[in-house]
């Protein structure tokens, strides 16, 4: 009767895929140094050098107060730099960053493979792809 009430409960289930999800990302971006969300960060300044801080905050679905420490974190390591542009803060990976992105990009495919052993190659990108649109579709009405 227990377990058929949380099955049944969203924000039950997202939580254990949660729990579950950021276990297995930890270990496998313990090699980078970083936590995947700051890895991600990094993964959207190469993709779009010069990228401002909003647009990273709305990419990360975060805060610009949260956004503003990640940065400052990462510029601390080393692996960004920001320049501002009038009111605008734009940041860029560092030589070193760039360095260390071959190592973020090898755990991120860690990640993918290591779940989809479990789960399936279609059906981890299938979930992944329902719970971003889920996700969104939420986010946009609250």
């Amino acid at each position: 009767m227990l377990e058929s009430y949380f099955q049944n409960c969203m924000y039950f289930a997202s939580n254990m895929l949660n729990r579950a999800i950021t276990k297995m990302a930890e270990e496998e971006f313990k090699p980078t140094g970083l936590s995947p969300t700051y890895a991600f960060l990094m993964m959207a300044v190469q993709e779009q050098p010069g990228i401002t801080q909003k647009e990273l905050g709305e990419a990360l679905h975060v805060t610009p107060s949260t956004i503003s420490r990640f940065i400052e974190k990462l510029a601390y390591k080393g692996l960004v730099t920001t320049r501002s542009e009038g009111k605008m803060s734009r940041v860029e990976l560092t030589p070193l960053g760039i360095e260390r992105m071959e190592v973020i990009r090898e755990a991120w495919k860690s990640l993918f493979r290591r779940y989809a052993e479990i789960l399936g190659k279609d059906e981890g990108r299938n979930m992944t792809s329902m719970l971003y649109n889920l996700g969104k579709q939420l986010e946009d009405k609250i």
